[in-house]
């Protein structure tokens, strides 16, 4: 039996797991915790407020320990996330922290390696389609950004996540009245340009809202006052299906997309109005092959805690 530590490291929420990995190549969720990422003045912080909450296992104690975090990843064991006041080192994790062998990885690097994991049966299918096992799968989720990532099988039994900071990448505007809106964004943000998350996230719902009503409110209270036929909810719909139909033609995720938690998960409608399945069809080429790839909506709040552990358990079979 072998014990594995899992770390989801977010804007809002930084959470910790330990699981049991036995050798049958089955995981087992023995606890988690919480943490408040703005609570901690760094990393070296937050994992001394984990030792506080009292979980269970001392770091040294665990055989494996991968960390996801929300930004992109050098080499392995260096990251600095857009949304957290500090960075993460984990080039010397043995002497700085008593973790005796570490992984760096994307936070949705974990959430796609969490698609091939046992979390995802919970997952809710809110587009039509048929999974492809051996095929590339995509995972995308709005919360405080967008994050996106693939998982291919490596054809070894095992999965290779492609990490992608898309969310930062330019968003497709499409008609008159959108590129009003983009304008929109650029005035009242003072950007050079739109990134997909200024549109596809908590901050674009009360972006949108504001545009379209004059009102400026939170993510909660716009989600909070919308109804089926509000013209908010219509053009947001609009807009994740569109992100959703580019990330899938662009990795070809005939294995599926995945919408992680998020906005979505606090609002579904965003996936099941109208105007996101029409969006995500919405291609004069492509449509035949987007019509045979299901999308489905992952709710649950710990799948990037089982990525990381399943990313885990890969290493400890290829160790073995």
């Amino acid at each position: 039996m072998k014990n594995i530590l899992a770390a989801d490291i977010g804007g809002t929420n930084s959470r910790f797991a330990h699981f049991k990995y036995d050798r049958n190549g089955e995981l087992s969720l023995v606890e988690s915790e919480w943490i408040e990422t703005e609570t901690s003045s760094s990393f070296s912080h937050l994992l001394e407020l984990l030792a506080q909450s009292g979980f269970s296992k001392p770091l040294a104690d665990y055989d494996v320990t991968v960390l996801a975090v929300a930004g992109p990843v050098v080499e392995g064991v260096y990251s600095n996330p857009p949304n957290i006041q500090w960075d993460i080192d984990t080039s010397n994790s043995a002497r700085d922290f008593g973790i005796k062998r570490c992984f760096l990885i994307n936070d949705f690097a974990a959430q796609a390696y969490a698609c091939r994991s046992p979390i995802i049966e919970s997952a809710r299918q809110v587009v039509d389609g048929t999974i492809d096992s051996t095929a590339t799968l995509a995972v995308i989720g709005a919360g405080t950004g967008l994050g996106m990532a693939a998982l291919t099988p490596d054809g070894s039994g095992g999965f290779v996540a492609m990490p992608s900071e898309g969310g930062h990448g330019t968003f497709p505007f499409e008609t008159p009245k959108e590129f009003e809106f983009m304008q929109f964004i650029l005035n009242e943000l003072s950007v050079p340009y739109v990134e997909a998350e200024f549109v596809v996230s908590g901050r674009g719902l009360s972006i949108i809202h504001q545009f379209l009503t004059g009102e400026r409110l939170s993510p909660a209270e716009v989600g909070a006052g919308l109804s089926p036929d509000s013209k908010t909810l219509a053009w947001a719909a609009c807009f994740f299906g569109r992100i959703c139909r580019n990330f899938a033609l662009q990795v070809l995720a005939r294995g599926g997309v995945y919408i992680a938690g998020g906005v979505a998960a606090k609002l579904p409608a965003l996936v099941t109005h109208t105007e996101f399945a029409s969006q995500f069809y919405n291609s004069k080429t492509m449509r035949a092959t987007l019509e045979q790839i299901p999308v489905f909506l992952n709710t649950n709040e710990e799948s990037g805690l089982w990525g990381a552990a399943l990313r885990a358990a890969q290493a400890l079979r290829h160790n073995s």
